[in-house]
């Protein structure tokens, strides 16, 4: 869907964009803030607007270009609303080319098809992360299949193109965050594992995983230590393996959980398919395999499975801040503007949408669709502009309702709890490591409600310092 914005309207935004601040109280609060000694080596962009007016309130460095971690995720999110409505759906599929015979036998291989569906998991199901695949083969055996002869092939074909974003760093690519980007994605290419300490001390650590599967294995030394001791545990995956090891200490009264990511999301996906269809009463004759080629002319769907809507898969990305999800919008975009799943056709879809709405990207770098690349740029002026233009677009209401709200859910719930600011800005948060920054709305108890984007890039302060300015000044934004 194209959004139907007035051509004056975006003139006179621009026009404003040079107008100098109007608060001179709103600075006097801010700025204190931004001068603390603390921040002496950091560099402050922000730009706050009135969402009605346009009117400039306050700015500094509002047109540079800074790191923006995951506030970048407003503009995947905001180009995937605009092109696909927030009510499309996804497919999975299974599909083949083998005839099933009167003994039940599918004659071939059965593909799982993944056209870039996010939360094949239990995010939408209870918590079961089987929840699709079970309603894959319970099609499969209402059907009357029995058995397969061929192989379970995961087909990716969807995307192409690496599998993680440009500068990425090597710390991420164990866990969650960085997980593998794939069109068949299954439980967010992860697995979650729980620490237990034992009974006494030095009991092994118990451990529990979910879900359970073949496709990972994990080898844990780590035993019990004494109540109030250090907890000291390290976690290593190490690259192009599946093996998980774990070692060190855990303290009587204390638990760990972790989302480790898992290589090769496509195979994940087949080989857990594979065990659900068998602990159905499907046999499975063939080995599992993975494919990115043209699925096999003649290929019939025997089973599908549909997505949550896209207003829904918006919510996960922008309220938990979800990498995977993000990265997996930027390709969808390229696939269906562009005929090919891949960050650079991504890229082209998303400058395609930002120019229709009149903002100019262009001193803006674009690596990945998730803010994790340490080489993402873009300005505050520019998060303002496309925030504002969202708040006047025909999807306006769902494009809010994905951002999290202060002090009440997903990134925010913690924050600014039990303040007069709780419920009253919604926003997307971003943090990387020297990296924190926050974009969005704010809904005052009077007055024009405002528009903002404030990003702090270089701090060597410790993280909370800088999160704790920003929520100054979120507090400060409310009460003008």
């Amino acid at each position: 869907m194209r959004a139907a914005l007035a051509s004056c309207a975006l003139l006179a935004l621009a026009a404003r964009a040079s107008t100098a601040p109007a608060s001179d109280p709103l600075a006097r609060g801010i700025d204190p803030i931004l001068d603390r000694p603390a921040f002496a080596g950091a560099f402050w962009g922000i730009e706050v607007r009135g969402l009605t007016s346009g009117r400039l309130l306050y700015a500094r460095n509002a047109e540079k270009s800074f790191r923006p971690a995951s506030t970048l995720k407003l503009v995947t999110t905001a180009a995937a609303l605009d092109l696909f409505g927030p009510e499309a759906r996804l497919r999975t599929t299974v599909e083949t080319t083998g005839r099933l015979d009167a003994r039940g036998r599918i004659l071939g291989d059965v593909f799982l098809v993944g056209r870039g569906d996010p939360d094949l998991s239990g995010r939408f199901a209870s918590d079961n992360e089987l929840a699709a695949f079970e309603e894959l083969a319970e099609a499969l055996r209402a059907a009357g299949a029995r058995r397969i002869e061929g192989r379970v092939v995961g087909h990716e074909g969807a995307f192409t193109g690496d599998r993680r974003g440009s500068d990425w760093g090597w710390e991420d690519l164990t866990w969650s965050y960085g997980a593998e980007v794939s069109a068949l994605s299954f439980n967010d290419n992860t697995v979650e594992l729980k620490l237990l300490p034992g009974e006494r001390a030095l009991d092994p650590v118990l451990l529990e995983m979910s879900p359970r599967s073949s496709y990972y294995s994990v080898a844990s030394t780590a035993v019990t230590t004494s109540a109030g001791a250090k907890r000291d545990l390290t976690l290593v995956r190490d690259p192009g393996s599946n093996r998980i090891c774990i070692t060190g200490t855990l303290p009587i009264g204390e638990t760990w959980e972790g989302r480790v990511a898992l290589e090769d999301p496509a195979r994940y996906a087949a080989t857990v398919f594979m065990e659900v269809l068998e602990a159905k009463g499907i046999r499975v004759a063939g080995p599992v395999a993975t494919s990115s080629e043209a699925l096999p002319l003649g290929s019939r769907v025997l089973a599908a499975h549909e997505s949550p809507t896209m207003a829904e898969m918006l919510k996960v990305v922008n309220k938990e801040s979800q990498n995977l999800h993000a990265e997996m919008l930027l390709r969808l975009l390229g696939q269906r503007t562009r005929g090919e799943g891949s960050v650079a056709a991504g890229h082209e879809a998303a400058q395609a949408f930002l120019a229709r709405l009149g903002i100019a990207s262009d001193t803006w770098a674009l690596e990945d669709g998730s803010g994790l690349s340490r080489s993402d740029l873009v300005s505050p002026r520019g998060l303002v502009a496309l925030l504002s233009a969202m708040s006047r677009h025909p999807l306006a209401v769902p494009f809010r309702e994905s951002l999290a709200v202060m002090g009440v859910d997903g990134t925010l719930k913690t924050r600014l709890k039990g303040t007069p600011a709780e419920g009253r800005i919604q926003a997307k948060t971003g943090t990387l490591r020297l990296v924190n920054a926050l974009a969005g709305y704010v809904t005052r108890p009077a007055g024009e409600p405002l528009v903002f984007s404030i990003v702090v890039n270089n701090h060597t302060a410790p993280g909370r310092e800088a999160v704790a300015a920003i929520d100054e000044i979120s507090q400060l934004l409310v009460a003008r």
